[in-house]
């Protein structure tokens, strides 16, 4: 499983296939691959461990409490007991995470900040996911999205189950219409009114 790391590295890392085939269901069906959920996994290592091999292996990074120190490297994960590294920020720019991976998320009780940016995979249900999430309901504090195509209003307004969310960024999102502005902002003043929301649409 530690290989996963770098087999990612080297096939980003090719410029083209070698061999003739549409390259975009290739990659679809490889990173779908790196996204499917190993609940077994999960139950012998902890969500927060399993949680991380999966989100390096897409090729996002993490942060755990304590530490100033981004985790960048799948196969340098720190070793140790398994409930001693909990996940604080994601920062999930240019991953491949996609919503059948997202049940990684479900166990993580320590994550005050996302980021999800130019995540082509990123789509509303991902966001409708990550909101009824309960333990990220009471963690969350802070979520920025950044040059995600495929978000719409739709997802956004889900974020409004986020109860302690303090400060939300939105930028650079074409699937979020201009005249959709107003309306997200009165429906968050109205669900988060502590929130701090930062909309550049455009």
């Amino acid at each position: 499983m530690m290989l996963f790391g770098k087999i990612y590295q080297q096939l980003c890392g090719l410029q083209k296939l070698p061999w003739s085939c549409d390259s975009r269901h290739f990659w679809g069906w490889l990173n779908a691959v790196f996204n499917k959920v190993d609940y077994d996994r999960i139950r012998d290592v902890g969500p927060d461990r399993a949680a991380s091999e999966w989100l390096l292996r897409c090729g996002a990074t993490v942060r755990y409490h304590g530490q100033e120190r981004w985790q960048k490297d799948y196969n340098n994960l720190p070793t140790g007991p398994l409930n001693k590294y909990k996940i604080q920020a994601i920062d999930a720019t240019n991953s491949c995470i996609m919503s059948i991976g997202f049940d990684y998320m479900e166990g993580l009780e320590h994550v005050e900040k996302i980021t999800l940016c130019k995540c082509h995979y990123i789509e509303d249900d991902c966001l409708q996911r990550l909101s009824q999430l309960e333990k990220l309901q009471k963690s969350l504090l802070e979520m920025e999205i950044i040059s995600c195509g495929n978000i719409t209003d739709k997802g956004i307004i889900a974020l409004c189950n986020l109860r302690n969310l303090r400060y939300l960024l939105l930028t650079d999102l074409p699937g979020v219409k201009e005249n959709k502005k107003e309306n997200l902002v009165q429906v968050f003043k109205t669900a988060l009114p502590s929130l701090e929301l930062k909309l550049n649409l455009k």
